[in-house]
């Protein structure tokens, strides 16, 4: 593996894909509009500036980098409200974008992609546990362009003059924390997700709100898997490198679904608790309904990930709140002075 194209390759995940593909010897090519992503998370790397669904750029990036052995797929509108309220924009975004991104890939003889799914599209469970064979069933329209993705390149992996294609989806749960060289983080001092709004609250000082206190789980909070951002981005090392092995050449079914979370669900509240032990101060923690979209959530089965990838999680809840709070730092103290 030399070289990876990388779309959304200057947001969150994509920046941390980077790096650690970086820290592995592999050079990043990072394709991203900046609509969300950060110009400061691809100095120094191979950046072109656009749209996936440009044609003529993706042209010249496998046309200058001739090298790409392969494409992570991390471009796409991520937050639920929003897409409850903007259907029709991210379908466009996510759904319709991609479609115009794999034709140029395949006319390109690019053939092998990893696509950053979500965990999101599973059907709701008894105890909120899920591995690659429980149902899917999307609850938002967010959602629902990642389920709809993953059929679509299903199919595209199945069509005619396919035969060399191949897409591994990792269903990744609920990344916190940052890269621990804090190269990069989240771009948004204000995210939707619990983290980010329980790093709102104690920084000013104000009411932390569990929105949703009736779901079916121990303690009537949702329940997700919080796994650090470095460990994802290492998943996706894990997957290009072992691209061949997970799904050969001259397989038949040339699509692939993994699970990548830690194994274990941390209910809100207890995100709550475990955010307090680690900055060693209560929070005034308030009550509401759900949110748009908002669903009981589950965590993951990781036997796959363990098997095909050899990869685990390695970080804590803890190492991702504190990695968080110490890449807000930076992040603010950089936006300060420039």
């Amino acid at each position: 593996m030399r070289k990876v194209l990388i779309t959304g390759g200057a947001g969150y995940i994509g920046s941390t894909v980077a790096s650690a593909l970086l820290d592995r010897g592999i050079t990043p090519v990072v394709l991203d509009d900046l609509s969300k992503g950060r110009a400061e998370f691809v100095e120094g790397r191979v950046f072109y500036r656009g749209d996936i669904a440009d044609p003529e750029l993706v042209d010249r990036i496998f046309a200058d980098h001739p090298e790409i052995d392969a494409v992570v797929h991390c471009a796409a509108r991520i937050v639920v409200p929003e897409s409850v309220a903007r259907p029709l924009f991210y379908y466009r975004e996510n759904v319709g974008k991609t479609v115009e991104l794999l034709e140029s890939l395949q006319r390109n003889g690019c053939t092998r992609v990893v696509f950053s799914s979500s965990a999101s599209i599973y059907a709701p469970t008894p105890d909120g546990r899920v591995d690659e064979g429980c149902p899917v069933d999307a609850s938002s329209p967010y959602a629902r362009t990642k389920q709809m993705m993953e059929q679509v390149l299903q199919d595209w992996t199945r069509g005619a003059g396919a035969e060399e294609l191949r897409v591994i989806a990792l269903r990744y749960f609920n990344p916190v924390g940052a890269d621990p060289q804090l190269r990069t983080g989240l771009q948004d001092l204000h995210p939707s997700h619990a983290l980010g709004k329980l790093i709102e609250a104690h920084t000013a000082g104000i009411p932390f709100t569990i929105t949703g206190v009736e779901w079916d789980t121990r303690d009537g909070s949702g329940i997700r898997d919080y796994i650090h951002v470095q460990d994802v981005a290492e998943a996706h090392v894990a997957a290009l490198t072992r691209f061949d092995e997970v799904i050969k050449p001259a397989a038949t079914d040339r699509y692939r679904v993994i699970n990548v979370g830690t194994g274990d669900g941390t209910t809100v509240r207890e995100l709550v608790t475990a955010f307090e032990q680690a900055v060693g101060a209560e929070l005034d923690v308030r009550e509401a309904d759900p949110r748009p979209g908002d669903v009981l959530g589950c965590y993951s089965d990781v036997t796959a990930a363990r098997e095909l990838l050899g990869w685990e999680p390695r970080r804590t809840i803890a190492e991702g709140v504190a990695d968080a709070l110490a890449w807000r730092a930076v992040w603010i103290a950089r936006t300060a002075s420039a």
